[in-house]
């Protein structure tokens, strides 16, 4: 949740922990964020329970750049 107040401070932690806010409506931010579990727990500790609806971690991935992808 983002409303009214909490908006700035939202913008503020996703800027300190590189997260990127990728969908805004009046009261809500999409938050992406990528890094370890340590940095994740953080971020959600920093912003608080009140203020998250949902959260999704999909754990290690990796996706191959360039020449080095897998081909069919």
């Amino acid at each position: 949740r983002a409303e009214k107040g909490a908006r700035d401070e939202m913008k503020r932690l996703a800027d300190i922990f590189r997260a990127h806010i990728i969908d805004v409506t009046d009261a809500s931010y999409i938050i992406e964020m990528t890094g370890d579990s340590d940095k994740l727990d953080a971020f959600i500790a920093a912003v608080g329970a009140k203020h998250i609806v949902e959260v999704v971690r999909s754990g290690v991935s990796g996706i191959a750049r360039g020449e080095r992808c897998l081909r069919a």
